[in-house]
């Protein structure tokens, strides 16, 4: 009879090597499948969806601070 760790290693070699990378692959095919796209399209999209102002400035346009500053 085998010791533990050899078992184990045997193991890890062959069957869980075999899982790892049929995992690998359906999670490939779920990110590429063909109805994913108009999920991820908002996604993508999220840096762009406030173009007029800037991160950190509240509620306010940034062409409003734009005038504001230029004004006073």
């Amino acid at each position: 009879m085998e010791d533990t760790y050899s078992f184990l290693r045997t193991l890890a070699d062959s069957w869980v090597m075999l899982g790892i990378f049929a995992f690998f692959i359906g999670t490939v095919i779920w990110a590429f499948r063909p109805g994913s796209t108009e999920a991820y399209a908002d996604t993508v999209n999220i840096p762009f969806r406030h173009e007029d102002k800037p991160a950190g400035e509240g509620d306010i346009p940034a062409a409003t601070l734009k005038e504001g500053r230029s004004n006073g």
